[in-house]
């Protein structure tokens, strides 16, 4: 991959100021920062834009004593930040509508993300069985090339770190917590040695606690950074099932190893063949699929968009006619665009606006409604 840019420190603080604001996730920051050109500048104008948009909350910024708490919470730990666009930072979450503006690393991210990754994810309470496929696969996927992506989590994703490890292969793990945070405690000194010999990545800032609404999130970056999301046992309501339809959303190779239909465990994951996953019983089904994919593999860092700002007129008729078109109901943003006859950049000016407002609520799959 060529090397891409390192944000400079001060540029690194604002980002992070910004994206710790509450009501303001991935997709507001990357629509403003493209907007306004630079973090700082969004923050001056954030007021404004909520405003603008009808604010029924106030805007509440984070502030600089934030930012130095999370700055010396990392550095304490031996972790640092990883910004958007920045070497190391994984190529297919870029390619996310709702990237990570940062990530919380301890390793050595550029060790990952030079190759290939397959996740392999799935049933926490996994059979000896599962677990020693998982290793076996993880630790041949790693001897052909590949890093192992998982969660750290207890049963398949710790077999599949044990595999790559254990074939001094590279293997990343994306965790649902800070970045100092070890859950399960069990697998804290696995968690070290993924750091020490690849790299852990973290979303959530340092202290927080593994609740349960942060690994879905946590999900996504898994699926997003991945090649293809292998799952060995899932039950039919499970985390690996959500990181599975992630992956497919997302682009990605959806493959699943088959298992007694007596195994309640196995249920999820025979499902997923039976709506169209790749059965996989070796590492060869696995080549096989993704090989056409990674000939066609560029590793070029795609540069941020710019958006042409709008002038203050054309905002507020703008918002009426938005305001219009929106309801309860969600609707997919390129239907607004095509609706309103507004540009995309005007469109998307005006939800965030709204967003910051507390006025639009964004939904799965591009689409929003009022809140």
């Amino acid at each position: 991959m060529p090397r891409s840019r390192l944000l400079p420190e001060q540029d690194k603080r604002d980002w992070l100021r910004l994206i710790r604001s509450a009501h303001l996730g991935p997709i507001t920051f990357h629509h403003i920062l493209r907007y306004y050109g630079s973090a700082a500048e969004a923050i001056a104008r954030l007021p404004e834009m909520a405003q603008r948009g009808g604010a029924k909350r106030r805007i509440d910024l984070a502030d600089e004593k934030t930012v130095t708490t999370e700055l010396k919470a990392l550095k304490a730990c031996n972790a640092r930040l990883l910004a958007w666009g920045e070497p190391g930072y994984p190529l297919g979450l870029m390619q996310l509508e709702d990237a990570p503006p940062l990530l919380a690393v301890k390793g050595d991210p550029e060790s990952i993300t030079a190759l290939p990754g397959i996740a392999i994810v799935g049933a926490r309470n996994a059979s000896a069985i599962g677990q020693r496929f998982t290793r076996d696969i993880a630790a041949a996927l790693t001897q052909r090339g590949f890093a192992i992506l998982s969660g750290l989590a207890r049963g398949i994703d710790r077999a599949a770190h044990e595999g790559a490890l254990g074939a001094e292969g590279k293997t990343g793990a994306f965790i649902g917590t800070g970045i100092d945070i070890s859950f399960p405690p069990e697998n804290a000194k696995l968690q070290d040695e993924i750091a020490e010999r690849g790299a852990v990545f973290a979303e959530m800032p340092p202290g927080s606690p593994p609740l349960a609404q942060h690994f879905p999130r946590r999900n996504r970056l898994i699926s997003g950074a991945s090649a293809g999301v292998l799952v060995v046992e899932a039950a039919l309501k499970s985390g690996s099932l959500i990181t599975a339809r992630m992956a497919a959303e997302q682009g990605r190779e959806v493959m699943a190893v088959p298992g007694s239909p007596l195994d309640p465990r196995c249920r999820g994951s025979n499902s997923l063949i039976r709506d169209g996953a790749a059965l996989i019983e070796s590492v060869d089904d696995i080549l096989a699929i993704l090989a056409p994919q990674q000939e066609r593999r560029v590793a070029v860092v795609p540069a941020m968009p710019k958006e042409t700002p709008v002038g203050d007129d054309d905002l507020a008729r703008a918002h009426t006619e938005i305001e219009r078109l929106l309801s309860p109901s969600p609707v997919l943003i390129d239907e607004l665009v095509r609706v309103s006859g507004l540009t995309a950049a005007t469109v998307n000016m005006v939800l965030t606006e709204k967003e910051l407002a507390g006025r639009v609520q964004r939904h799965p799959g591009g689409k929003v409604s009022t809140a």
